[in-house]
């Protein structure tokens, strides 16, 4: 309990870091499809952009790199998300973009 008090500060800021993390998530996800489309073409794009600026030219070999660990990732939220299905937890989301 005195680790609390001592560090409330520390405790709001988290919370309000969160809550933040999450008013964007859902903003995000409330968008049209077409609409979050863009906007991750857009991050993308900066990604991209300032991989550019960071590297330099000649990297290639790099740049393709990171976006391998980024296809990693996402292939590992896929096999996640094919394992929620098949244990039924993810349904209820999955029927709910669906419909």
């Amino acid at each position: 309990m005195k680790m609390l008090v001592e560090n409330w500060y520390i405790i709001i800021a988290l919370v309000a870091v969160f809550v933040v993390a999450g008013c964007i998530v859902y903003r995000f996800l409330k968008l049209p499809t077409t609409a979050q489309i863009e906007k991750v073409k857009a991050w993308l794009l900066w990604a991209v952009t300032n991989a550019e600026k960071e590297l330099g030219g000649g990297t290639g070999k790099l740049k393709l790199r990171q976006v391998d660990t980024f296809s990693q990732w996402v292939e590992d939220a896929l096999a996640e998300m094919r394992k929620m299905l098949d244990e039924n937890k993810a349904a209820e989301l999955v029927k709910g973009a669906e419909a």
